[in-house]
């Protein structure tokens, strides 16, 4: 054992506090690639990818992110263009702008947000959201 090793542990973060972690990706930031956190997470910089957040998502006004986005809840202030899949509260602020289509169990939009695309929302979703199968659930004849 060195001198590291007991500065690892200590830096650890315990299982009943991974959730509280918070997750910034700041304004000038840009990502290619995959996210996915167990805790929360706030973009205020440019993600090309998908995002994966156990909690809540939220984007900065003059974010953007490319890409799918699968959520507990969100709030979104920036440009999202792919599919949103939250599974319980959806906010669309009033400088939100969506393109793609919106899975949720609930939908709030501000007066000033721009969306174009299809939506899909209820309990139905929420389950399949949860799931990871709302592609399944949401399909018609």
């Amino acid at each position: 054992m060195n001198m590291f090793d007991n500065l690892r542990k200590e830096k650890r973060l315990p299982q009943d506090n991974i959730s509280s972690v918070a997750n910034i990706i700041g304004k000038g930031t840009q990502i290619v690639g995959e996210i996915d956190t167990p805790g929360n997470i706030r973009v205020d910089g440019y993600i090309k990818g998908n995002i994966r957040c156990k909690q809540k998502l939220a984007t900065g006004q003059g974010s953007l992110v490319e890409g799918n986005i699968h959520a507990q809840n969100a709030e979104i202030e920036g440009e999202v263009k792919g599919t949103l899949e939250i599974s319980e509260t959806l906010i669309l602020k009033s400088t939100a702008v969506v393109t793609g289509e919106i899975y949720t169990s609930k939908l709030i939009v501000e007066s000033g947000a721009l969306f174009n695309g299809t939506c899909k929302m209820g309990e139905k979703i929420k389950a399949a959201t949860e799931n990871g199968a709302v592609k399944q659930t949401t399909k018609t004849s």
